[in-house]
């Protein structure tokens, strides 16, 4: 082979070389790669309960033959919760036991009176929970402390998570809802009436169904 030869052969072979690290993709490091997949860490925040769309309600039997739905309409709550880990839910809450409404002023009026509230004696109604137990998916139980006419005793109430998002002003926004049951008389609402056909008039069982929605500002507000 001639010494021109030589140089041509040379040459082609660079020229293949560098078309070939120029079209090679370049690799990613392996720790930005798996930084960019990971989901961002939600953790605890505090939510305030907003009360435009949410209720505390409660139902009644009456005569044993119709039930009687009722409400309060003034409560202040926060929670304390990592969507992604319902165990970390806490939750305190305060209600106005004036604000009470069943949509009769007589009745309602009457509940407020030392005959069942005494709401100028006991003028709250306060929830605080103490943990959180048996979940499963969405599911929960939570149990806590219901104060209610100066007694206060434990509660389990059955709760499920809605779910989490964010609204349209960017700050973000968590379901639930809630469910359980009590007996009044052990919180010393014990007035009633015996029915002449038998049973009573008010039923002692009380069940609570709750809905509610709370809202974490964004990150960004309040600076």
């Amino acid at each position: 082979m001639t010494r021109s030869t030589l140089l041509l052969a040379g040459l082609l072979l660079g020229s293949t070389t560098l078309v070939a690290a120029q079209t090679k993709p370049a690799a990613k490091p392996a720790a930005a790669a798996t930084a960019a997949m990971a989901p961002a860490p939600m953790g605890v925040r505090t939510f305030k309960v907003d009360n435009s769309h949410s209720s505390v309600g409660f139902k009644v039997k009456h005569m044993g033959i119709s039930t009687v739905n009722g409400a309060f309409g003034d409560m202040t709550a926060t929670l304390e919760l990592d969507p992604k880990n319902l165990r970390t839910l806490k939750t305190t809450a305060t209600i106005q036991a004036t604000s009470i409404n069943t949509g009769t002023e007589r009745r309602d009026n009457h509940l407020r009176s030392a005959d069942f509230f005494e709401v100028e004696k006991y003028p709250e109604i306060t929830f605080q929970s103490t943990g959180v137990t048996a979940v499963s998916g969405n599911t929960f139980k939570l149990a806590g402390n219901l104060t209610m006419h100066g007694v206060t005793k434990p509660i389990v109430l059955d709760g499920t998570f809605d779910g989490a998002m964010t609204d349209p002003s960017g700050n973000q926004r968590v379901g639930l809802t809630a469910s359980g049951s009590l007996n009044r008389t052990e919180y010393g609402l014990t007035w009633n009436k015996a029915i002449e056909a038998g049973g009573l008039l008010v039923s002692e069982d009380v069940r609570i169904e709750l809905q509610i929605e709370a809202m974490a500002p964004k990150p960004d507000q309040g600076k």
